[in-house]
C-alpha cells in the first residue's frame, strides 16, 4: 500500500461503508421486525390462547385421527366442534341467563316489586355483623326503595364493576371460542408446524439444545392445560358433594357447571355464592348448620387457587418449584394465560443456566484430568 494510498484514506472509506451499509441493514430489519409486531400485536393473545390449546390437545386429536384412519383434518373439525360443545357454548348460556337474572333484578328494583323477606331474629345475634346485618337486611325488606335511593353512589359503583366483570368475562368467551377454532386449524397440519417449530428451535440453540427446548415446551405447556383440566374436574367434585350434604336443589347440575366454568376458567363462586344465598335465604337451616355450609362452599369454590400451584408441574423435566414460580409470577402479571407463558419461559430459562453450569462442570473435570496426565 503507498502512502499515497494511505493519504487518500481509500482503505478506511471502504471500512466506514461496509459498516454503515450493515448499520443500515440492522436498522431496516429492526424497523421491519417493529412494524410487524405493530399488525400481529392485536392477535397476540388470540395466538398464544390457540397455540396452547394445540399444543395440549394435539395428543388427542392425533388419536383421533388414528380411528379415522389418519384423517388429520376431519379428526381436528370434530375435536374443535366437541370443544366448543362442551365448554363454549354451556359457558355462554349460563353467562347470558346470568346477565338477563341481572337485568331482571334492576328492573324489579326500578318497579318496586322486589318482595324481600323479613330476616330470622337469630340474625342479630350473629357476632360481629348480626346487629348491622338484621338492620339492613330489615330497610331492605320495609322499604326497598329508599334504601335504594340512600346507598345510590355506591350501587352505581357496585354497578359499573359488575357491569366490567361481564363485559370482561364475555370478551374471554368469545375470544376462547376463536382460539379453539384456530387450534383446530393448526392440529390439522400438526405436523408441519411440529417440524417448523423444531427448526426454529434448533435454529436458536442448535440440534441438540433445540430439540430438548422444543420437547420441554411442549411437555410444559401440556402439563399446565392437564392441570387446568384435573383442577376443574377435583374442584366439580368438591363443589358437587359440598352441594349434596349442604341439601342444595340440582346439585349434579350445579357440579357439571361448575366443572364447565372451571376448564373455560371462570371463577367457581358464580356457583357457590347463590349456593349461600340460598342457605341462607330459605330458612330450612340453623344458624350453626348454615355457618358450615358456607365456610365449606366457600373453601371449595376457591379450591382451584391452592389446587392449580400443585398440579401444574407433573410430567415436566423440570423441578417443581421452578414450574410453580413460573405459573404464579405468570397468572400475576398476565391472568391464565400467563400461568402458561410463565411456566414455559422459567422452565426454559432454568434449562438453559442449569446447561451452561453443566458445561462450566464438565470444563474443570477436562482441565484436572489434563493436569493429572501432564
Amino acid at each position: 500500500m503507498t502512502s499515497q494510498d494511505k493519504f487518500d484514506g481509500k482503505p478506511a472509506r471502504t471500512e466506514t461503508s461496509a459498516q454503515m451499509d450493515l448499520f443500515i441493514r440492522a436498522g431496516l430489519i429492526l424497523a421491519l421486525v417493529m412494524l410487524c409486531y405493530q399488525v400481529f400485536a392485536p392477535f397476540l393473545t388470540l395466538m398464544v390462547w390457540a397455540l396452547i390449546l394445540a399444543v395440549a390437545l394435539y395428543p388427542m386429536q392425533q388419536f383421533i385421527a388414528n380411528k379415522l384412519g389418519g384423517k388429520q383434518g376431519l379428526a381436528a373439525t370434530i375435536l374443535t366442534l366437541l370443544g366448543i360443545a362442551l365448554i363454549v357454548v354451556p359457558t355462554a348460556v349460563l353467562m347470558s341467563s346470568l346477565g338477563d337474572s341481572v337485568q331482571q333484578l334492576v328492573v324489579d328494583v326500578q318497579e318496586n316489586t322486589l318482595e324481600i323477606p323479613a330476616p330470622p331474629d337469630a340474625v342479630a345475634t350473629w357476632p360481629l355483623v348480626g346487629e348491622k346485618l338484621h338492620a339492613f337486611w330489615t330497610a331492605a325488606s320495609t322499604d326497598l326503595p329508599a334504601l335504594v335511593h340512600s346507598l345510590q353512589p355506591k350501587i352505581g359503583d357496585i354497578a359499573k364493576t359488575a357491569l366490567g366483570f361481564v363485559a370482561s368475562i364475555g370478551v374471554g368467551l368469545l375470544q376462547f371460542f376463536a382460539a379453539f377454532i384456530i387450534a383446530g386449524i393448526i392440529m390439522a397440519f400438526g405436523k408441519s408446524g411440529a417440524s417448523a417449530s423444531l427448526a426454529i428451535f434448533q435454529r436458536i440453540g442448535g440440534d441438540a439444545i433445540g430439540a430438548d427446548f422444543a420437547k420441554l415446551s411442549t411437555a410444559t405447556i401440556r402439563a399446565v392445560a392437564e392441570g387446568v383440566i384435573g383442577v376443574a374436574f377435583i374442584q366439580a367434585i368438591l363443589v358437587g358433594i359440598c352441594l349434596l350434604v349442604a341439601g342444595v336443589p340440582f346439585a349434579g347440575v350445579f357440579a357439571l357447571v361448575t366443572l364447565v366454568l372451571g376448564i373455560a376458567q371462570v371463577p367457581a363462586l358464580i356457583v357457590t355464592l347463590p349456593a349461600i344465598g340460598y342457605i341462607w335465604w330459605s330458612g330450612d337451616y340453623g344458624t350453626g348448620m348454615a355457618i358450615v355450609y358456607t365456610i365449606l362452599l366457600f373453601v371449595s369454590g376457591m379450591a382451584d387457587n391452592v389446587l392449580k400451584p400443585l398440579m401444574l408441574g407433573r410430567g415436566v423435566d423440570a423441578p417443581m418449584p421452578v414450574i410453580l414460580l413460573g405459573a404464579l409470577g405468570g397468572m400475576a402479571a398476565a391472568g391464565i394465560l400467563g400461568m402458561f407463558v410463565g411456566a414455559t419461559l422459567l422452565a426454559l430459562g432454568y434449562q438453559l443456566f442449569m446447561g451452561w453450569v453443566k458445561v462450566r462442570d464438565a470444563a474443570k473435570v477436562t482441565g484436572r484430568a489434563e493436569q493429572k496426565s501432564a
